[in-house]
């Protein structure tokens, strides 16, 4: 069977994607090609492609000039210690993203923890997945979305993982989770928070589902209807954490103090420096 050199079709790839703007054109042509390959990007070095393997590399490099995010491409996003499925109809789970899953874990042994908006269960399956004593429940009301976090769900508990609870509903409704009411230890969120109007990658605009991106003028018209449900959810002492925008550093913050039942609010930045999420502690209202 002809094999065909690796070299120049990655470099070929890497100016194509350059050449359509995307933002990690060499990262992205050697997961492409990996992908193809079955093999670990850190083994391309050792690999080469046959005329079938190449076509398909060629195929799927012109999808992502489109601007078909690599996720969907491959079928599979990268969180913390798991590999989720994603598509059509789930908002990609994002790296920063991290770093509030990171939080609400440091917060969960022992712990009941509820992730509203869960999306592809990404928060809640790493949760799940590092604290294994803990109690998780998922919150999602789009139902293409909530397929996804179903399948990711049974994938974790077929390698082992504790379960998830997934409830299809609206994160703000009084309904959602009512019998947790006053229990819960951790409620984390990473809701849909980007002002209208704003100006995203067309990876965003085109493929991620509106409902878990615009948040209204300010971005946080979704934010404020959670904080009433997330006040509902936790006991006196739990803790609440809100990922947002950059741009959200400090009208999130004030939002959340400006609510009676929170204290000790906290914005933390990601590992370039930005605001990325907002953390406070549930108060005992005085009547």
């Amino acid at each position: 069977m002809d094999t065909l050199a690796l070299g120049p079709a990655l470099a070929g790839a890497v100016r194509r994607l350059t050449d359509a703007g995307v933002a990690s054109p060499r990262f992205d042509a050697e997961e492409l090609a990996a992908f193809v390959l079955g093999v670990p990007r850190g083994r391309l070095l050792l690999a080469s492609f046959d005329r079938a393997a190449a076509a398909r590399f060629d195929e799927l490099v012109a999808e992502r000039a489109r601007r078909v995010p690599l996720q969907h491409l491959t079928g599979l996003a990268g969180f913390r210690h798991l590999e989720l499925a994603v598509g059509p109809g789930v908002f990609v789970p994002r790296p920063e993203t991290e770093l509030l899953a990171g939080w609400a874990v440091d917060h969960a042994p022992g712990a009941v923890v509820v992730d509203l908006c869960t999306g592809s269960g990404a928060i809640a399956l790493a949760v799940a997945n590092e604290c294994p004593d803990a109690t998780v429940y998922g919150v999602e009301r789009e139902e293409l979305a909530l397929a996804w976090a179903r399948r990711n769900a049974e994938t974790r508990r077929a390698a082992g993982d504790r379960p998830v609870t997934l409830v299809h509903g609206d994160a703000t409704s009084p309904d959602v989770l009512a019998e947790l009411d006053g229990t819960v230890d951790v409620v984390v969120t990473n809701p849909p928070y980007v002002p209208d109007g704003s100006t995203v990658s067309p990876e965003v605009a085109e493929h991620d589902p509106a409902a878990a991106l615009w948040g209204g003028p300010d971005g946080l018209d979704v934010v404020r209807r959670l904080l009433v449900r997330a006040a509902a959810l936790l006991r006196p002492g739990g803790v609440l954490g809100i990922e947002h925008a950059d741009v959200q550093g400090e009208s999130l913050p004030a939002l959340v103090r400006r609510h009676p039942a929170f204290t000790d609010v906290v914005d933390n930045s990601d590992l370039a420096d930005r605001p990325r999420f907002t953390t406070a502690r549930r108060r005992k209202l005085t009547t």
